[in-house]
């Protein structure tokens, strides 16, 4: 009689099974009277978070980059997750491997094409679309096991040790031409001011040889990256 006894305590459950024939699942709190001859199997319906390891793998576009993930899931069918697979937690680390390699494989690291940044989706750039797509996949997998994703996020990202210096010099570069860009439109704007408004208040009337000389020293001052020493000529 002592041995039919069985304590579901809360978020846990309890597979039985009679000479190899599944019974049920018993989750709900308390204490309870089964059949003596069942075997009693304990499963956890809490929460778990799984932080998996750094994986070195290839970007969409072939640069070696290292990643890891971080899940949250939880046992939901216990009929799945105790006969449909043989170990259930480690069926959720090699599926969950698997998903982040096929998901690096899906989209670049970064974008460093001007003008497109915004439209591509990229793993560093673009976290709630990785997210949602990593998410959609690990559940695909591990549907069949009776898991549910709770959630699913990049928990590190990074270029390989080999690439990491000379993308860091790339990263810079195109920083550099972004900005660089920014301030020749910016200087072109105040020339184009400057000329306009020397003309409409005749301050002074500018031939074209003059004209070309004020866009180049203007030019040189605005753009330069360094304070500009004027020559004051005091003749004609």
């Amino acid at each position: 009689m002592i041995t039919g006894t069985i304590l579901i305590n809360p978020n846990t459950a309890k597979v039985l099974l009679l000479f190899g024939k599944y019974k049920g699942t018993v989750k709900k709190n308390g204490l309870y009277w089964v059949n003596p001859f069942y075997a009693k199997r304990k499963i956890s319906l809490r929460a778990s978070n799984f932080d998996s390891e750094r994986l070195k793998v290839n970007d969409k576009i072939g640069n070696p980059i290292m990643i890891s993930t971080i899940l949250v899931w939880r046992v939901t069918d216990t009929y799945l997750a105790s006969f449909e697979v043989d170990d259930y937690k480690n069926f959720v680390r090699v599926q969950t491997d698997a998903a982040v390699r096929k998901l690096a494989s899906m989209y670049p690291y970064d974008n460093f094409e001007d003008g497109t940044e915004d439209d591509q989706v990229t793993l560093r750039s673009s976290i709630n679309e990785v997210s949602e797509a990593l998410e959609k996949e690990i559940q695909e997998r591990l549907s069949m096991a009776g898991i549910e994703v709770l959630e699913a996020r990049i928990g590190y990202l990074a270029y390989a040790q080999e690439i990491a210096n000379a993308m860091l010099k790339r990263q810079q570069a195109t920083a550099i031409v972004a900005a660089r860009h920014k301030i020749v439109e910016g200087a072109v704007g105040m020339v184009e001011m400057a000329l306009q408004e020397l003309s409409e208040k005749e301050v002074v009337k500018l031939d074209e040889k003059t004209k070309a000389s004020m866009v180049s020293n203007l030019m040189v001052v605005l753009c330069s990256d360094k304070d500009a020493a004027p020559i004051v000529n005091t003749t004609t």
